[in-house]
């Protein structure tokens, strides 16, 4: 049986771990912000330099030059900009995770805590309960441990796969870059 000690005890690790959620989730939005606002002045910076290029152009073939120079940086900025969208996302679900696991483990541990008095307690003759019980426990937790794993290996794949479309992407817009212009 819980005390009230108990459920006091539970509800304030409870609004402990929401606040703690809470915070990984700001901190995930403020790094995104913070990104954005990063890209938004360097992208007003480029697009003042590039103008200024583009009207001190003194012929045709200068200003294809200048717009065909312009595309590769761009490409792999787009592509670093997506990395770090990627990895402000994967530190805030694995801060998340963290956090969502030592409650599961907490509240394993809780149950099988009051499984075990309840054995200690429980009257003779139902031996066969409590070992059908500890049962179900051990497979409920060999099933959330085979997600996690498979979660964790879903998460590994999905990355390495990122990162070679990004790297596929840069080195296409690498060579679409260095072939020559064929003249109208």
């Amino acid at each position: 049986m819980l005390t009230a000690e108990q459920l006091l005890a539970a509800q304030k690790a409870n609004i402990a771990t929401l606040f703690d959620l809470g915070q990984k989730a700001f901190e995930g939005v403020e790094k995104l912000v913070e990104l954005n606002m990063q890209v938004a002045k360097t992208s007003m910076d480029e697009a003042a330099e590039h103008a200024k290029a583009v009207l001190a152009a003194k012929d045709p073939q200068e200003l294809l030059a200048l717009q065909a120079a312009l595309l590769q940086p761009s490409a792999e900025k787009a592509a670093a900009y997506g990395r770090h969208l990627y990895d402000i996302a994967s530190a805030t679900s694995t801060e998340v995770g963290k956090l969502a696991e030592a409650q599961v483990t907490e509240a394993q541990k809780k149950f099988m805590s009051v499984v075990d008095n309840a054995v200690k307690n429980a009257p003779a003759g139902t031996e066969n309960a409590v070992v059908l019980v500890k049962s179900a426990v051990a497979a409920a937790n060999n099933a959330f441990d085979t997600v996690q794993k498979a979660a964790k290996q879903a998460a590994d794949v999905a990355e390495a796969n990122f990162q070679a479309i990004t790297s596929t992407a840069v080195k296409a817009t690498q060579a679409a870059a260095a072939k020559p212009r064929k003249a109208a």
